[in-house]
């Protein structure tokens, strides 16, 4: 009964939610995709000709908004999951902590890249803890493949829940990163504990 009931409200919610109608009006695969456009807008790390790599794109909404910018770079998007192709979009199915995956990915464009994004988010168990807790060691994950791909000027930016594990994953950002930042977009519901680290600048001695 109370699933049947949270299953409702979740409903009811997308219903009301203003970035959810917008991303059907505009065509975007998910209402994340505007978190992305505000991002950049904060940051300005995406440009016409940058080289990003997308981790965990699926359903591809951030591959979408990136695509709209990026005229004469590349856009390469990896997931776990299979995504529906978007033109000009190279897409590889592959789990990101698997031990091979640097290769697959390192050698795909055979150049570094100016700027990893992961939107990736474990699956919920109804343990916020839990889930704050999976989803870090994800963003931890992203980190370590962005800090080996990203040329020395690079960005990484990524999704993470406030907790238990949010000053680690902080703290091991400023070791490889020269500027670290924390922002929560205005298109993050309220209610969320999610917020995005931005990372500048690979320590690549390190």
């Amino acid at each position: 009964m109370k699933k049947n009931i949270s299953s409702k409200n979740w409903i009811k919610k997308q219903h009301s939610d203003f970035y959810v109608r917008e991303s059907k009006a505009k065509g975007y695969r998910s209402r994340s995709a505007f978190k992305l456009i505000e991002l950049n807008k904060k940051f300005g790390f995406i440009n016409k000709n940058t080289i990003l790599l997308d981790l965990g794109s699926c359903p591809g909404g951030w591959s979408q908004v990136a695509k709209k910018i990026i005229k004469n770079g590349k856009i390469l998007a990896v997931d776990i999951k299979e995504m529906e192709k978007i033109d000009k979009v190279e897409f590889i199915k592959a789990d990101i902590e698997n031990k091979d995956i640097f290769k697959k990915i390192y050698f795909y464009f055979e150049k570094e890249f100016d700027v990893v994004i992961s939107d990736i988010a474990a699956n919920t168990t109804g343990n916020k803890n839990l889930d704050s807790y999976k989803t870090g060691d994800l963003c931890m994950a992203s980190m370590n493949l962005a800090k080996n791909v990203l040329q020395v000027n690079g960005v990484f930016l990524s999704k993470l829940f406030m907790g238990s594990v949010f000053k680690e994953i902080y703290e091991k950002a400023k070791k490889h990163f020269k500027f670290v930042r924390t922002y929560k977009p205005q298109s993050s519901r309220k209610e969320s504990k999610e917020i995005y680290i931005y990372c500048k600048g690979v320590y690549k001695n390190f």
